[in-house]
């Protein structure tokens, strides 16, 4: 008898602080900028590809940093004991390209706030920076894929049609997605809205794909990509008869993503669709796909990265 293979077991990465200096500093867009991060210690850095995330940390002293990095893979802990005037920023980004062999990281920065004076901390930093300033990453000490490193995109693999839409703080996850996609060719389309229209870019997009930039010049949040998403559903046709609406969700921001992205729903459907952005239109999507149009929940993943009015 021959036994079956096994699938190999990876580790989870372990999470680290990594020091890291600014090298370069691009201006993509009224919205946007790219700063190149470098230092030795991101040639270890854990590149896991697709819409992978990461924590950029800014400390209020060196003491507040030395803190967390004592306590190791406990660091959270302490994070949460600290009081809040020696307590580190940690801000969630994507990373937009890796370099390992240059000791190198792309990361774009939504310079949100920064026209109107209400800019946090990170776009506040981001929008200032200069080569040779200090900054501190978190992030996988390993090369992998998956949750473990931060990555929710993995689309199953019997998804003919894969839809991507999102505000502006998804811009950098769905053009790192975009520029990564390789196999047979299949039908792509990518919808981001972002408040004007000099903050489109050049995207290296694979074979059948489409990337349509919806500016917002002044609009109300999602009122030009939630009706975009679904003229694009329609397109593809694979909105079916509406299904009971989705139980309603708080005032968390909307997580919501099918398990091992490989659910049996999107694989039936053919389809596969990514959204991202703003809670509440991330939300009001959600009921767009799932109560109006009936789109299968497996189908979709729904991420909330942040909520209009709130901090962090």
């Amino acid at each position: 008898m021959t036994l079956a293979a096994q699938p190999e077991v990876v580790a989870a990465p372990a999470w680290q602080f990594f020091d890291a200096t600014v090298a370069a500093v691009r201006r993509l867009g009224p919205s946007f900028v790219r700063l190149t991060l470098t230092g030795p210690e991101l040639a270890g850095f854990g590149a896991a590809g697709g819409d992978q995330r990461f924590k950029l940390v800014l400390p209020r002293d060196d003491a507040g940093l030395d803190r967390l990095r004592d306590r190791g893979q406990d660091w959270y802990r302490e994070f949460c004991a600290m009081p809040e005037e020696q307590r580190p920023v940690i801000r969630t980004y994507t990373v937009r390209a890796v370099r390992p062999e240059r000791a190198e990281l792309d990361v774009d920065v939504v310079l949100h706030g920064i026209a109107d004076g209400h800019a946090g901390p990170a776009a506040s930093w981001a929008a200032a920076a200069v080569p040779g300033d200090r900054i501190v990453l978190l992030g996988p000490d390993r090369p992998g894929s998956g949750r473990p490193w931060g990555v929710e995109w993995a689309p199953p693999p019997g998804a003919r049609s894969l839809l991507l839409a999102g505000d502006e703080t998804a811009v950098p996850a769905v053009c790192a997605i975009l520029e990564s996609l390789g196999g047979p060719p299949r039908s792509v389309t990518a919808l981001l809205e972002v408040p004007e229209a000099g903050d489109a870019m050049n995207v290296a997009l694979p074979a059948g794909a489409t990337l349509r930039w919806l500016a917002r010049d002044g609009a109300p949040r999602g009122s030009r990509l939630v009706p975009a998403v679904h003229a694009a559903l329609c397109e593809l046709g694979i909105a079916s008869t509406p299904a009971a609406p989705p139980e309603e969700v708080g005032d968390e921001l909307l997580w919501e993503v099918p398990e091992g992205g490989s659910g049996d729903d999107g694989a039936a459907s053919g389809c596969y669709a990514w959204l991202a952005g703003e809670a509440g239109v991330v939300k009001t999507l959600r009921r767009r796909l799932v109560g109006d149009l009936g789109v299968p929940r497996g189908a979709v993943a729904f991420m909330g990265y942040w909520k209009l009015g709130a901090a962090g």
